[in-house]
């Protein structure tokens, strides 16, 4: 069976977005997080326009080559604006977790009633690959059903002080046991598996 992974870029004081994000501007001024896409000289092979160091290229590759579907909520959704449309993996269908009503594209799919079942959705769309996760409420939502096989925190060396935790509130401990940690230029890239 297809695994369920989350691989995110967060600081080093545990945000995934700066302050202010939302709709129109993105993820506020966190946009530090990403900067590592286009720090290097090794293009990506599977997101056109990345240029990543060598050793991020070559974590980033093999994660994104794996993706067969993306599941993102809300918050994520309206940050990004709806992905234009489409998806954040450009040839992975996206499951948007909303339980409000959110318009979607004929790209896109929504579901309303809970982690499990936009997990279950984004496996039928993944053509037998991994389903991606998007989002710290997703994450979170997706830890309390012991649904998450392996977590990549792309850790980037800032504090930002305030902004989206990456982490929410969790009922119990979640053992990670290490599989690899690789420095490179402007991040380190932490891949777990997680012990349910």
């Amino acid at each position: 069976m297809s695994k369920v992974i989350s691989a995110l870029s967060v600081s080093v004081d545990g945000y995934i977005t700066g302050r202010d994000p939302g709709a129109g501007h993105g993820l506020g001024d966190g946009g530090t997080l990403f900067d590592w896409y286009f720090n290097g000289d090794t293009a990506s092979e599977v997101f056109d326009g990345f240029r990543l160091s060598a050793p991020s290229a070559r974590v980033f590759d093999a994660l994104a080559g794996r993706i067969g579907a993306v599941v993102a909520g809300r918050n994520t959704y309206d940050d990004s604006e709806g992905f234009g449309g489409g998806s954040p993996h450009p040839a992975a269908p996206l499951v948007v977790l909303s339980h409000r009503p959110v318009p979607v594209s004929e790209r896109q799919t929504l579901v309303t009633t809970g982690i499990a079942d936009a997990v279950k959705a984004a496996r039928a769309l993944s053509r037998g690959k991994d389903v991606g996760l998007q989002g710290g409420g997703t994450v979170t939502a997706a830890l309390e059903e012991n649904l998450i096989d392996e977590l990549i925190l792309h850790q980037v060396p800032v504090l930002l002080g305030e902004g989206r935790p990456f982490f929410r509130k969790l009922p119990r401990h979640v053992r990670l046991r290490l599989i690899e940690a690789v420095p490179a230029p402007g991040v380190t890239h932490i891949h777990y598996a997680v012990e349910n």
